[in-house]
Order: structure tokens, then sequence, then C-alpha cells
């Protein structure tokens, strides 16, 4: 456009020096242009130059700016492809989100990891199963997290004594014989960065005000803190080779201590579910799987404790736990069966009356595991039984009249089933589990505490659990000063006939 503009100024400039002069208005009579004519013309000439000057730099300013914008073709519809975005370097998994560069989000395999009621000793196992399989990178840093709410109603027929032991069973939680609630039962955050195809870090943060050991109630701020609760590097390929190593803080491979309920953790998990400092040394391999830990000494985190020198101090790696198990398959449709056994040089039953939790123990107390877990179609059920070889000093009161009752050893045992299907095409399950706890002799205050819960659970994506639990506990068994100490001489918190009952209904959301 606008050479053609430049062009018809010129063809002006070139008319109007070509015409005669009979044609140039102001003419004289003698067909002479005037003065005042030639001046007009120049004037003429001189206004179209200042025009063909300025449309040259606008020419020159556009072809510029054409230079820095990449040519439009156009193409036919019928010829046009939809855009395809970039898929992610090594992933395979569809729901693995490649934020740019490191950063990605898979919430499914968050959710394995961040799940309290399955694997709950062998995230470490899932994590290099799930690199293995090609569900997440051999390079990238995974952000993940896992948020639990609850509602629920409980009544009991004593005041004050609820053994659920979901939040820690003390007056600081239940008041009278009925409670209410609604509430966060946890919050956690978690990362994953894995380093080529052999290194794994894993963390993962817990806010768990209703278990958390701080004093007061669930809004004491010594109880709304947030930890660390696993943290560890994780070294194997099992690709290349059946071995894999990890250092940190993580759960102790001893039992089983899974359950089939949607929520509640069973009375097998509070009993022997270990979480301490340590190294682990794993084998996997054609359904074989071993774990040997040397955990660190002293009263640990949960439900591990070696003295070291007579005290709880930390300051050897004298304590350890080995577990093995094996996987194997029952015909078609991947029916199986899995069978294992463990062992632990210190449980947590080692302290003398009256019981306190993380004190130092005399001696330690080993204890032993055997368990299974069988799937059938839609049908999937676990059992464990778990012991300890000594008698746990602390359960010996030694105070009339309660020094009627020797002391015992420990003893958990859970039996579940499970049955899968859908509802609205989306996953549904129902679940019927039955856990005791069982620390003291026949008729004792503190002899047992039973738990059944009737669950369900309906995922409205694989990640989001909307979950419901009827729940009776039998007895009310607390640990700490589980025999006395903290009341009147001869008597006890503990009662073996305290009775509650109650409904939890949550949602789960892992992303």
């Amino acid at each position: 456009m606008t050479k053609l503009k430049l062009i018809g100024s010129a063809s002006l400039i070139a008319l109007a020096l070509s015409q005669p002069a009979f044609a140039i208005a102001g003419e004289t009579s003698a067909g002479t242009p005037s003065a005042e004519d030639i001046q007009n013309i120049l004037m003429r000439l001189e206004q179209l130059e200042q025009e063909n000057q300025s449309y040259k730099e606008r020419l020159n300013q556009v072809e510029q700016n054409r230079a820095h914008i990449a040519p439009v073709v156009a193409v036919p519809e019928v010829h046009r492809q939809p855009i395809e975005e970039p898929i992610a370097e090594n992933i395979t998994s569809s729901t693995d989100q490649n934020l740019g560069g490191f950063v990605r989000f898979n919430p499914e395999f968050s959710y394995g990891m961040l799940d309290q009621t399955t694997n709950i000793n062998r995230k470490q196992l899932y994590l290099l199963e799930q690199k293995q399989l090609g569900n997440i990178s051999e390079n990238g840093l995974y952000l993940g997290g896992s948020v639990t709410a609850i509602m629920d109603y409980w009544n009991s027929n004593t005041d004050d004594k609820f053994g659920y032991l979901m939040r820690h069973p003390t007056v600081n939680n239940q008041i009278g014989d009925t409670v209410t609630e609604a509430g966060i039962h946890s919050a956690q955050l978690s990362f994953l960065a894995n380093m080529g195809s052999w290194v794994s870090a894993y963390g993962e943060l817990l806010y768990d005000p209703q278990q958390s050991f701080g004093t007061g109630t669930i809004t004491d701020l010594n109880r709304n803190q947030i930890q660390l609760r696993k943290g560890y590097v994780t070294i194997g390929n099992l690709d290349q080779s059946p071995f894999y190593l990890t250092v940190g803080k993580m759960a102790t491979p001893f039992a089983l201590t899974d359950t089939v309920n949607p929520f509640s953790a069973s009375s097998s998990w509070h009993a022997f579910g270990g979480l301490a400092y340590g190294a682990l040394l794993g084998y996997s391999k054609d359904g074989l799987n071993i774990s040997a830990e040397l955990v660190q000494g002293g009263a640990q985190l949960r439900a591990a404790n070696v003295p070291v020198n007579g005290t709880s101090v930390p300051s050897q790696l004298n304590n350890y736990v080995v577990d093995a198990n094996y996987t194997f398959n029952l015909g078609d449709n991947n029916n199986q069966a899995m069978i294992g056994a463990s062992y632990e040089r210190g449980s947590a039953y080692c302290q003398s009356y009256p019981v306190i939790h993380f004190n130092p123990c005399a001696e330690a107390n080993p204890a032993w595991a055997v368990y299974g877990t069988l799937d059938l179609g839609k049908f999937s059920f676990i059992g464990e039984y778990i012991q300890t070889t000594d008698v746990w000093p602390g359960t010996y009161n030694p105070t009339p009249p309660l020094d009627i009752y020797p002391a015992s050893k420990v003893t958990s045992f859970t039996l579940g089933g499970k049955y899968g299907t859908t509802i609205n095409d989306k996953r549904t399950d129902l679940s019927l589990e039955f856990s005791s706890f069982i620390a003291g002799a026949d008729g004792s205050p503190w002899e047992r505490q039973n738990q059944m819960v009737l669950g369900g659970a309906y995922f409205l994506t694989p990640t989001v659990k909307l979950f419901g639990e009827g729940i009776l506990v039998e007895g009310y068994s607390p640990l700490n000063f589980i025999s006395g100490g903290n009341l009147l001489p001869g008597t006890t918190h503990s009662d073996r006939d305290a009775r509650s009952s109650g409904v939890v209904l949550g949602v789960n959301v892992a992303f």
C-alpha cells in the first residue's frame, strides 16, 4: 500500500510537468506561465517531496517490524492438525503432570506413598516398584500432599474413657460419656527427588493434632506442630539389582500392620508399628522380599526401645528388625497369597512400673510376628499375630490390691476382610476388621483392648476417598501408666469393662 502511494505521488509530479501551457491555471494570454504560477508549482513540488520522504520513513519502519514477526501462512481448514503438547521424557503414567523442567505431580503415586492403611512399612519398595513400572520418572522432583477431615459421634458407658486410638484417649480429648467432633485429623506434604535411576530422596511433613504427643487439647500450640514424619534416601534400581538401601527416618519393617479399614488403624499398628532412625538393606525378586534394618537404640519415635548404657539416649545402632515375606500366585485372575514373618530385638514393652513413654529400660524385650494376605477376585483378607518374647515388667503393679496380677507378655492380632466392587462406575470398598491389644493377665483392668470396625469407602476419583466407619471398642488400656502410677496407690485408669462405640465420617484427598 505504501509503495502504491509513492508511485502515485511521482506520477502526479510527472503529469503536472508534462501538461501543455494552456492547461495550467493562471497562464498568460501568450501561453507563458506567470511568476505566480511558477511559484505555486514549486511549492506543490516541495510539498510532494516532503510527503514522499515521510512515506519512505514509514516503509522502512514497517519493513523492520516485519523482520521480527513469523510469516503467517494461510492453511485450508481441512488440512489443519491439532497441536500436540510435548511428551515429558521418561514418563509413561497418564497421571504424571510435568510443570516444566524438573518439578512434577503424580496424584496416584502420592496417594500410595501417603496412604496410612496400606504398605505402611514398605513405602521404599513401593517407590522402587513404581519407578521400575515407569509410573514415575527417573529424574524429577515430585510434590504431593494429603488431607483427611472427619466428623464423628461417640458414646461410652464410662465417663471420660473412650478407647478409640485414632486420637489420644485422655481427658484432654474426651469429657463425659458423649463426644462429637468435626475437624482435621491429619495433613501431609511430601516430596520425592529422583536423581537418576538409582538415587531417590524422600521427605514427608505431617500435621496431626489428634495424635500428637504435645500437651493440652487439640487447640494447644504444643499439639499444633508440623513434623518431618519420614525422611530418607533410597539407593536402588530393581531393573539392575534386587538389593536396595535406605538410610534415614522410616517405618520399621516389623509385622504387617496394614488394615482393610478405610481410615482407622488396626490395634496391631498402634501396638507395634515402629518409626525410627536407621539403615535398611532390602532384597526383592520373584516374589521374595527380605528386609534387615539396623535401628537406632534408645526409645525411638514409635514402638522400638533398646537401652544404651542404661539410658534411652540413642547413641548406638544396637537395635534391629528382620522381616521376610513371599508372594505366590494362585492360578489365573491375579489371585495371590503372601506369607511373612518378622523379628525385632527391642520392642517398646520393656519398661518397669510405672510405665512412662520414652523412659529407659533395664533390658530389651524382643518381639516376633507372623502374617499373611490373600486376594481372591474381589475379596481381600489379612491376618497377623504378634507377641513379645518376654513379659512386660511394667504390667505388674506391686501395690495391693492390684499386685495379684502378674506381669504379662504383650500380644496383638488382626483379622480383616474387604470386598471391592463399583457403584456408578466408582470404586467402592466394604470392609470388616477385628483387632486386639492384650497387655495384662486375665481379669486385670489393663488386660486387653479390642477394636471392631465396619467400614465403607467410595472413591470419587482414584485419589479422593469418602469413607464411613462404625466402631466398637471394648476396654480402655492407654500405654502410659497402663497399670497405674499416676493416681492413688493400688489404682489405675485402665478399665477392662469400659466400652465405647461411635461413627466416623470423613474424606481423604491426595494430590
